[in-house]
């Protein structure tokens, strides 16, 4: 069962909203703007490092398929670390998912993000 949190969006940091919001209509020069320039990113055990080979994974993700995304929970770890909770429904194999995505900012940037299945 899901977890919802009572963490409202507008308490995200700046950066961890914005990017979001361009991630969810798939626009990645824009998610990518919100990068460190040695960022990584995690994604079903594949890495991606660097904000070139980090925006294509942005650009070509989940592409073929199509699919809504609702977030349904965010949390404040620490100063640093974050994390959106979103359900996902779609095309894709399954056709539901729950995925945390785990941020770490540094200098007002994204510098780490892993996107994981949700565990409540």
């Amino acid at each position: 069962m899901t977890q919802h949190t009572d963490l409202p969006s507008e308490l995200l940091p700046t950066t961890v909203r914005e990017f979001f919001a361009a991630h969810v209509v798939r626009d990645a020069d824009t998610a990518s703007s919100f990068l460190t320039e040695d960022a990584v990113v995690v994604d079903q055990d594949q890495t991606f490092r660097g904000r070139e080979e980090v925006h294509a994974f942005l650009r070509d993700a989940g592409s073929e398929f199509e699919y809504t995304t609702e977030q349904i929970g965010a949390r404040r770890v620490d100063d640093t670390h974050w994390v959106v909770t979103v359900r996902l429904e779609g095309t894709f194999p399954g056709g539901v998912a729950e995925l945390d995505y785990r941020f770490t900012v540094r200098d007002d940037l994204i510098a780490e993000l892993v996107i994981a299945n949700h565990t409540a």
